[in-house]
């Protein structure tokens, strides 16, 4: 018994200790794990309610900020683009329509919308039912002088082809510039039957594949055959007759030449409605004399809901497009949409030449950035661009509940509470957002992690634990 009491007044006061400890003690704790012993650590954070600092370290060094640097792009866009702002794509027709029959071209004018995909080729299908045209006897051209032709950002590792988080950028985009595989079982000793949402022509299929019986035996890759420049599938290896959520496979790859993949899957939806076209599809300038079909539309907003809660590496690259043509003409070109972000450096009281950006969404290596300016662009809306603010707080990902951070500090004080942008790249973590305080502060804060192996989870598990510290303080 006297035992058991000593243990309860030992735990107490390890508690009554621990609560005791102050902001910086607690932060300072975490920083003598050997996990920092061979890894770089920035941090800064700030009360805006209280306007004043609560704990820097490290917050001037360059960091490469990874996703993070989408704050600077949402913010830039919201404050030079404005919420209005539309991307827009068009179509127009030149040549006359006689009877049924459309005697002429058909062009599509890419305005680097992101989010278009291959349900509002739909909306096109019905401006042309609506002049009564089945026939097109002409071709189908892209206008892409929207934007220059790097279909990269500066710095992007060739070897992050095919995926995703390396998107072909183009003026003209759908889908995501990527193509979805599923790979469903057959029979046992056969391929496995290979879909593509969206079906189409446009890819050629490679399936080396076998089906198998049981789960345990599973083990296939997809791929594209980026290494020869082809949008070739290619599926190999293992797949079960044993399936879990209806499909054994299911994997994105980027694609190749999006602006043709645009305008062949506008071919097939034309001939899938009736309407038939024998005519190529090339890239062209609109001509001066044409005819305005219509457009499909897509606001800032919801380009910057994709940007921050799924860190969308296309959208974020095309709204640094849309402000390099907005100010600076066509074709847009990443290094004036960079002048854009230059200038919100400057407005927060930084000099841009001591840092290097050299792109919208921080796929690149070659970016580097400190906390410090992090935090101070984010201290800078919440105190003088309160609708810009309003609006990028819509666009984070809420600690576990939505986005990249959903299965994030779940069992936290941090749950529903902090809203930030993640980054992550070979090597680099990054967390920079809004937290509110337990005594009811509004704070902001940067966390840069970077120079670690294999230890990605680890460093988000800091990440995680400084935000629960924050949540708590009072």
């Amino acid at each position: 018994m006297i035992k058991q009491i000593l243990i309860f007044l030992f735990l107490l006061n390890s508690l009554s200790v621990s609560q005791s400890q102050t902001l910086k003690e607690k932060l300072d704790q975490l920083l003598k794990d050997e996990f920092f012993e061979s890894s770089l650590i920035a941090k800064d954070i700030y009360d805006l309610t209280a306007d004043e600092y609560l704990y820097r370290v490290n917050s001037k060094m360059l960091l490469h900020p990874a996703s993070n640097m989408k704050l600077f792009t949402s913010i830039a866009g919201l404050l030079t683009l404005g919420v209005d702002y539309q991307f827009l794509t068009s179509l127009y027709y030149d040549g006359e329509i006689l009877g049924s029959t459309l005697y002429g071209n058909l062009y599509i004018e890419g305005g680097c919308d992101p989010e278009f995909r291959t349900e509002n080729l739909s909306n096109f299908i019905l401006s042309l039912k609506a002049l009564n045209i089945n026939s097109i006897v002409g071709n189908i051209y892209a206008d892409l002088s929207f934007k220059d032709s790097l279909y990269w950002g500066v710095g992007w590792m060739w070897d992050d082809d095919p995926s995703t988080d390396a998107p072909y950028l183009s003026a003209l985009n759908i889908n995501g510039n990527a193509v979805s595989v599923t790979l469903n079982g057959a029979n046992v000793g056969q391929s496995a039957e290979i879909i593509l949402n969206p079906n189409s022509e446009f890819f050629s299929v490679n399936n080396q594949t076998i089906t198998v019986l049981k789960k345990e035996e599973e083990d296939f890759y997809i791929t594209r055959n980026w290494f020869n420049r082809k949008n070739e599938i290619i599926a190999s290896g293992k797949v079960s007759l044993e399936k879990e959520n209806n499909e054994n496979g299911d994997k994105q790859v980027n694609v190749l030449n999006p602006e043709l993949y645009f305008l062949t899957l506008f071919k097939e939806t034309l001939i899938q409605n009736g309407i038939s076209f024998t005519g190529d599809i090339s890239i062209t300038k609109l001509p001066p004399i044409n005819k305005y079909l219509g457009s499909i539309t897509t606001s800032l907003m919801t380009v910057l809901m994709n940007v921050n809660k799924n860190s969308n590496n296309l959208s974020a690259e095309m709204v640094l497009y849309a402000m390099a043509e907005k100010y600076f003409g066509r074709p847009a070109t990443a290094e004036n949409g960079i002048k854009v972000i230059n200038e919100l450096i400057t407005s927060v009281g930084h000099n841009p030449e001591e840092y290097r950006i050299v792109d919208g969404s921080g796929v690149s290596h070659y970016n580097l950035i400190s906390a410090e300016l992090i935090l101070d662009i984010l201290k800078y809306i919440y105190t003088n661009e309160k609708e810009v603010y309003r609006r990028l707080w819509e666009t984070l990902p809420i600690a576990g509940i939505d986005g990249t951070l959903e299965k994030r500090m779940t069992n936290s004080s941090a749950f529903n509470n902090v809203r930030a942008k993640t980054g992550t790249l070979s090597g680099v973590n990054a967390l920079s957002g809004y937290v509110t305080a337990a005594n009811g502060n509004q704070i902001a804060f940067s966390i840069l992690i970077q120079n670690h192996v294999n230890k990605t989870s680890e460093a988000r598990q800091f990440q995680d634990e400084i935000c629960k510290i924050l949540a708590e303080y009072r």
